[in-house]
């Protein structure tokens, strides 16, 4: 087996591991009582947690089914099914648009629940994986919730993921947390601490910023930090508290944590545009979907091959006259298209800080102007160097901005997944302009469908002591604290 998806570098020098699936056959082919070489003594069977993470953003719609081990924390990737989420078909006759993605996709309940559940289906199909015998648990995340204007139409999204699960045959309660040990097959019943602590919000031990949202797709930045710290197992580099984490799906996601224990608090949060900034300029070459199309679309292996670093350089350096990253502004209802409640989030302690294109995307077409330009003047090799560039300087800027903000603490370390944040070259020159902030950056693919495996295990109570997820960097499993702040509750 191999690690999970792509991991890419550590430290100074970014490492890029290929990316390989473990089979279903794989890990039952483990899961047996076999001797230790020369003790004559049984080892304990591995022991996997199957969790399928369900996915509808903006520009992509997936399935990605994962297999933790419980012992190690290794997570491995049984199969990943993606679909472009433009493709999902448009309204029928008497059905009811709800919202809209960032790119003006309409959305009904019975459109997003079709995409869902062939999305889901297929995914399982292709893995092999029993939907009653194999899966232990599914998750459902989105972030299309960015492109929203009212919590009615985000309750009619969260309703239209649930039903396309439930269409696909997934069971009820392979969608919610167990209430006991009982309730939990035989093989995984030693691995639960149901019945020593209770799940009480904190995900991969960070507590949420307040009761109440402070930016749509809040969900997303607590499964990707989540999600970083699990992917961390496969590398040298500790990714727990204080930490933090980039997104650079379609739109910004991400936390900045301190170091407080037993759970850390949530003192900075991300929002905005991220990789809508490079499919903007993409989208000036004519060569993809005006309304859907995404710098994924055209990217391949080679695509950089004669590139001309400089004039990228320069070019992303044009592109970002028109990128705003600041400290999000008290009186904003939205920022880089996303809602967000400024006013709740500094009461909680939390600083916001978004990345708009203009005021809320308004001069996306003065990037797509740009991006025909280049495309022009120095065809697509240098075009993709750009959006390299662009990316890493968003980077940079939001670093550059929460250090201003005092918000990062002595010691973090930087996570960043995402498609338009880990491909290209994006990894050195990121490292480039943010090494005198951390010490260790990592770049994983898939960090929200890893985080996925880390909330159901925690909605679950299922921790692993001996390699744990949560806590302090260098510091122990923090269930001690946990089991002493539960019973003075």
């Amino acid at each position: 087996m191999s690690r999970f998806g792509k991991l890419l570098g550590i430290k100074s020098k970014p490492i890029r591991a290929k990316s390989r699936y473990a089979s279903i056959e794989d890990i039952k082919s483990t899961s047996y009582m076999k001797k230790t070489a020369g003790s004559g003594l049984l080892m304990k069977p591995d022991t996997y947690y199957i969790v399928a993470s369900v996915e509808l953003g903006n520009t992509t719609t997936k399935c990605i089914l994962t297999a933790t081990n419980l012992r190690t924390s290794h997570t491995y990737l049984l199969d990943k099914t993606v679909k472009m989420t433009r493709d999902i078909r448009p309204p029928k006759k008497g059905e009811k648009v709800f919202g809209e993605t960032v790119w003006d996709v309409e959305l009904t309940r019975e459109s997003v629940s079709e995409m869902v559940k062939e999305t889901i289906l297929e995914s399982l199909k292709r893995a092999h994986v029993d939907m009653e015998k194999d899966l232990d648990f599914v998750v459902r995340s989105t972030g299309v919730t960015a492109g929203f204007a009212s919590p009615e139409e985000v309750g009619d999204l969260i309703i239209a993921l649930a039903n396309g699960c439930l269409e696909a045959g997934i069971p009820p309660r392979k969608m919610s947390p167990a209430m006991s040990k009982d309730n939990f097959p035989e093989r995984l019943q030693e691995y639960t601490l149901i019945d020593k602590v209770q799940f009480d919000g904190a995900v991969a031990s960070v507590l949420p910023p307040t009761g109440k949202a402070v930016v749509a797709n809040e969900m997303e930045g607590e499964l990707v930090t989540a999600g970083i710290k699990l992917g961390s197992k496969w590398t040298e580099v500790d990714f727990r508290n204080p930490c933090v984490s980039m997104d650079f799906g379609t739109t910004l996601a991400g936390r900045i944590t301190n170091s407080e224990e037993p759970y850390a608090r949530t003192v900075g949060d991300f929002c905005g545009l991220a990789g809508a900034v490079s499919d903007s300029i993409i989208r000036g070459t004519h060569q993809v979907d005006e309304r859907g199309g995404a710098a994924l679309d055209l990217y391949t292996k080679d695509v950089l091959k004669g590139a001309k670093w400089k004039d990228a350089r320069k070019y992303a350096e044009e592109a970002h006259q028109y990128v705003d990253i600041r400290k999000v502004p008290e009186g904003r209802e939205r920022f880089g298209t996303v809602p967000v409640d400024p006013k709740a989030a500094y009461a909680a302690g939390t600083t916001l800080i978004g990345c708009d294109v203009g005021k809320n995307g308004d001069e996306i077409p003065e990037l797509t102007r740009l991006g025909g330009e280049i495309y022009e003047t120095s065809g697509i090799n240098t075009l993709f160097a750009t959006l390299d560039h662009v990316s890493a300087l968003i980077v940079k800027r939001l670093v550059e901005e929460a250090v201003n903000e005092g918000v990062i603490e002595d010691g973090s370390v930087l996570g960043v997944t995402g498609r338009a944040g880990i491909t290209g070259k994006k990894p050195e020159l990121i490292l480039d302009y943010t090494e005198k902030y951390f010490k260790n950056v990592i770049f994983i693919s898939d960090a929200l469908a890893m985080g996925s495996a880390v909330m159901a295990r925690c909605m679950n109570s299922m921790g692993t002591t001996k390699s744990p997820v949560g806590g302090r960097q260098n510091g122990p499993c923090i269930m001690g604290y946990r089991r002493k702040m539960q019973m003075k509750e």
